[in-house]
Formats: structure tokens, sequence, C-alpha cells
């Protein structure tokens, strides 16, 4: 069954050509049916725990492989780049780039969206005591039968989810400042990058910096295609890993330095709209099937990894600790993502 799981295999051909230059973790290993699979965690740049950090993971629900395509695509070409490219070789000595592009490398090879125990790893964590879940997308426990399945009360979460959180704190949280893109898709007709709280409408506390980074977004690349807006205004989760990763990032030693986890959404309606027929087989709802739409959408976020790396090296440029800054940066943001509820 392994050799039937591209992305893995793409994903240890480029490890392989990284070589030395990247720190390779096996965040843990998964079992079923008698076989296990890794789950690799890579590092690039810096050891310095605390320079500028950017994250991408991909592969969280099995179904969503373009997820981990795109990811591991730009890791293609850094692993290219870093063999000529003297601006790349020289920013990596101060900043780090930390990669998990198959969180979920069973749910991929069998084309679930779940994990192999019927488990909605982005809704695995401990709800938050004040978060709502809209209705069945938002997570259920009726039954791992059904989609959306958070796992039995009270019990561990998933060792997929755990092997994330745990990478996710050990490379990500000392970064000064810190950004992860989790990529996603089968959602709408338009790419979308939301920000927390998933499990509520209310803002959260990097609102300014959010804002801030959306700023400096739409005025470097004016002709983007994105829409960038907070996730709960779309549907609201219960136990979403990056609400419970940005709260323990903020009740940690770490807490005066920003972190900022992101989701990719990709539209995957518009590839349904061009091409019906896909809808009929279980990965055409969250992927793009012909190759040249596969092709367009592996290039098309490219431009994307790259502004946020560039966004995340140079901070101290377009972040502000200013309280005065902040203040008016968050009532901006409240004005244009909030005030209509």
């Amino acid at each position: 069954m392994r050799t039937s799981l591209p992305e893995l295999e793409l994903y240890e051909t480029i490890l392989g050509r990284l070589g030395s230059r990247a720190r390779v973790e096996v965040m843990d290993r998964v079992r079923y049916r008698g076989e296990e699979l890794p789950l690799y965690g890579t590092v690039l740049g810096s050891s310095d725990p605390n320079v500028p950090t950017f994250g991408l993971v991909g592969g969280v629900h099995g179904l969503e492989r373009i997820g981990s395509r795109v990811v591991l695509a730009w890791m293609h070409t850094l692993s290219e780049l870093l063999d000529w490219d003297d601006l790349v070789v020289q920013a990596l000595e101060c900043t780090r780039l930390v990669f998990a592009p198959i969180v979920n490398p069973w749910g991929l090879l069998l084309r679930k969206r779940s994990n192999v125990s019927g488990v909605d790893l982005m809704r695995n964590a401990p709800p938050h005591e004040q978060g709502r879940g809209s209705l069945l997308v938002g997570g259920q426990r009726i039954s791992p039968r059904l989609p959306w399945y958070m796992g039995e009360v009270g019990a561990p979460m998933q060792p997929e989810a755990r092997a994330l959180c745990d990478f996710i704190r050990k490379h990500v949280f000392p970064g000064r400042p810190s950004i992860v893109l989790d990529c996603h898709s089968g959602f709408g007709f338009k790419d979308r990058l939301w920000f927390p709280y998933a499990r509520t409408r209310r803002p959260f506390p990097h609102l300014a910096e959010v804002y801030a980074l959306n700023r400096l977004f739409d005025a470097t690349l004016p002709n983007h295609v994105y829409r960038f807006e907070p996730q709960a205004r779309n549907y609201t989760v219960r136990g979403d890993l990056w609400d419970y990763l940005h709260d323990q990032h903020q009740d940690s030693e770490h807490r005066d330095a920003t972190f900022l986890p992101l989701t990719l959404e990709m539209g995957s309606w518009r590839w349904v709209k061009k091409n019906p027929r896909q809808i009929l087989t279980a990965l055409g709802g969250f992927n793009p099937v012909k190759p040249h739409r596969l092709r367009r959408t592996l290039r098309r976020h490219v431009q994307l990894f790259d502004f946020l790396y560039r966004a995340t090296a140079s901070s101290r440029r377009w972040l502000s600790e200013d309280p005065e800054v902040r203040e008016s940066r968050e009532a901006e943001a409240f004005r244009l993502w909030f005030s209509r509820s």
C-alpha cells in the first residue's frame, strides 16, 4: 500500500535532494492493519530558536491532497534554489522554515477526510469552554461514520494531531515572530486566507497584526486572488487545532512574541464548476483533476508562500509594538471584519 501514496514518495525524494541542509524529524509513526507510515517534519535554516519562523502545513484532511501538493511544490523549488540562489541561502542563515506537508498519511492513502479512527484531526483539540460550533460541520460526536467527528469526550488527541502540536510548539513557538499557513481545500469559489478564532466570532488577540499583514499583502500584491477574513465568518468550529495552539502560545513563555496561524482554503468549487463530472469521484470535490488545472494550482500559490516568508523575515518593518498604532489598527480591523456582527 505504501507505494500507492505518491505524495509521501515525493516528500522523501525532496528530503533526499535537501540532504544535510534539512533537519528531518519523524514526529510519530501511525499504524493501520499491521503497516506503519511515518509523520515527517522538516526544518530548514537557523538553529537559533528565536529567529523569525515561517511554517507550512498540509494533508490534515486526507481527501484534500492538493494541500500537501502545494506545500511539496514549494519545498521542491527551495531544494533547487539552495543550489544556486545566494539570496535564499543567506536568508536562511537568520530565519527558519518549518514543514509538515503530510499530517494524515493514512487519510491520503485511504481517501478519507478523517484518520483511520474516523476522527477529523482539525476538530480534535480540546474544545474551549466558551467555544461554539456550527451544526455538524463545526464538529460532532454522534458517530465516526459521519464527517467532522471530533473524537470521544475526554479521549487523548489522535496521534497525528498530537504530533503536529508537539512539532509546532518545539519549532514555531520560539520564533519572533512566527507565521504558519495550513493548506486546505473544499470550500467556495474563491481562495481564502482565514485567521482565528474558528470557535467564536469574537476577535482574537492578534487582530492588529493580522490587519497589518493584510494591508501589506494588498499593497505588495494588489492583483492577488485571495480573500482575507476571519474563519468564523463562514462557520464556527469546536476543537480547532490552530485555536488550541494559539491559546497555548498565549499561555507560554513565548507569549510576548507574535504567532499568527493562518489557513489557506482553496476554492475547490471552481474546479467542480469547470468539470462537473469530477464531483462523482471521492477526490473530485476537493482537488483539481485535470492535469492543466493541477499544474496551474501548484503554480498559483508560490507567490503567496514567498510573500509570507518575506513578511515573517522582515517583520520589524511592518509590525509595530507602539500601543497607539496597535489600537488604531485594531479599530480599523474591527470595522473591516466585525462591525456587521
